[in-house]
């Protein structure tokens, strides 16, 4: 096998989706702050470093997959670790499985400190990752991200630093969430046409491009008018509204999307990382206005 360097390590973990695990974290951590006071810190940032092992595990472990099932290849986009020859299937493999063990340690040792009840968030985000290339190839793959990437970590996060599963995350579990999630269907969308080769099914393939379009742009652009209505019923403080200073890479965003059907898959190429770029900016903007 060949030697590799740590920044190789590091790329075949796709660190610039790390946001979309990472900022659902922080986001929710500066909420409870804002709401409730008092919160378990210590905690709460062991629990950020736990996701973002988990993210970089699930990202290799559905990065071997891809490549075995032959999703991944050499005119396909994305990371090129396997279809490069730069890494055997087996690295990115024992890669994946190591850095489980890795967040598995974390969350075991969270659920010591906290209590058993955190053992079925851990539970069910491990069975997300594992299944995932399973899922994805059965178009469930939007839903198990909103579910492994917004829905158990707000929900585990307020219970390990507030001590109770708190039904107001919903709040950021929306907004959050859905930008998340167009990370997700933006790949999907652009890889349409391997995907088909690949005879599996996503729904971006079920809905067709038009469809996409229209979903992508509701992903993007919905998350601000949500947190304006938030702010005008009370939930959130007006200084929630700084977001709206995301909403023009938001729109950029939508315009590629809507050149889609004209232009190609060559509109969106790289879609995935700009809408991965937007939730860490809006992340930012609205964990900001938490914290003033």
């Amino acid at each position: 096998m060949k030697k590799h360097s740590l920044k190789d390590w590091l790329i075949a973990v796709r660190p610039w989706s790390f946001p979309a695990s990472a900022m659902p974290v922080i986001v929710t951590l500066a909420y409870l702050y804002w709401a409730y006071g008092v919160i378990d810190w210590k905690n709460g940032v062991l629990a950020l470093v736990g996701i973002i092992i988990f993210h970089a595990s699930g990202n290799a472990w559905s990065d071997y997959f891809d490549f075995e099932r032959g999703v991944d290849r050499a005119d396909t986009f994305g990371v090129k670790t396997l279809t490069s020859g730069q890494f055997m299937p087996l690295e990115i493999r024992n890669l994946a499985i190591g850095l489980m063990v890795s967040a598995v340690a974390i969350g075991l040792w969270l659920v010591v400190r906290t209590g058993l009840p955190l053992l079925w968030v851990g539970v069910c985000g491990a069975i997300c990752s594992l299944l995932y290339p399973w899922l994805k190839y059965r178009a469930f793959g939007d839903f198990v991200i909103f579910v492994a990437y917004a829905i158990l970590p707000t929900l585990g996060i307020s219970y390990i630093t507030v001590g109770k599963f708190l039904p107001d995350l919903l709040l950021i579990i929306v907004p959050v969430g859905l930008i998340t999630v167009a990370i997700l269907h933006a790949n999907n969308t652009r890889d349409i046409e391997t995907d088909v080769r690949a005879k599996i099914s996503t729904l971006a393939m079920k809905l067709g491009k038009k469809t996409d379009v229209l979903l992508y742009i509701f992903e993007v652009i919905f998350p601000f008018l949500w947190i304006v209505g938030c702010v005008v019923l009370g939930y959130f403080p007006w200084w929630s509204l700084l977001t709206m200073l995301g909403l023009l890479p938001a729109i950029a965003n939508a315009r590629a999307m809507l050149r889609l059907p004209k232009e190609g898959i060559s509109a969106i190429s790289n879609l995935d990382e700009k809408t991965a770029k937007l939730q860490l900016l809006f992340s930012l903007l609205f964990t900001v206005t938490f914290l003033i």
